[in-house]
């Protein structure tokens, strides 16, 4: 079964939102590893700042079956879809890898771009699997982030313990 990288993040109602997402994981795919949490500036729009850290776990869902179940936790926390690409939101949930995935599998495409752009999904996922290898560079994720040439921006760890958060409309 592969194990699978998904980047979190809120800026609406952000612990609560991200707790929400943690739980629905936890209770679909059990065992998850965590990352630290960073909250940065919002990418693209003016806006809150975001909370960001990414989940790992094991599966034996496809492509398809996980990116829906994402979609439905999105849906759950809130989530409104519009046409801006970068606006508010109370939770995104990416799938970055699958395995060693590499291509476009039902429209979305493995790994995501996502992860060599923007230091918000890197820092977290070189926290979380360092010495993995990303699919299409052949590189480890802390050495992509030792010499990462993407969007530059301010990542400030915040504490967010995920076994307090549980109350639906608590925000930050």
């Amino acid at each position: 079964m592969p194990r699978v990288w998904v980047s979190l993040g809120s800026n609406q109602a952000r612990e609560a939102s991200l707790g929400l997402a943690v739980r629905e994981l936890r209770q679909a795919y059990g065992d998850l590893r965590l990352s630290p949490v960073y909250e940065c500036a919002a990418v693209g729009f003016s806006g809150a700042p975001f909370l960001n850290l990414v989940a790992g776990f094991v599966t034996s869902e496809s492509v398809v079956e996980v990116r829906a179940r994402l979609q439905a936790i999105e849906d759950v926390a809130g989530r409104v879809r519009g046409a801006e690409k970068f606006a508010p939101r109370t939770l995104d949930l990416d799938l970055l890898t699958y395995g060693a995935v590499v291509g476009v599998i039902d429209g979305y495409e493995l790994p995501r771009d996502e992860i060599l752009r923007f230091a918000f999904v890197l820092k977290p996922l070189a926290d979380l699997a360092g010495e993995e290898i990303h699919p299409l560079t052949g590189r480890t994720y802390d050495d992509l982030w030792r010499h990462f040439a993407g969007e530059p921006m301010a990542l400030v760890p915040y504490h967010l313990d995920f076994a307090t958060v549980t109350q639906p409309g608590a925000s930050t």
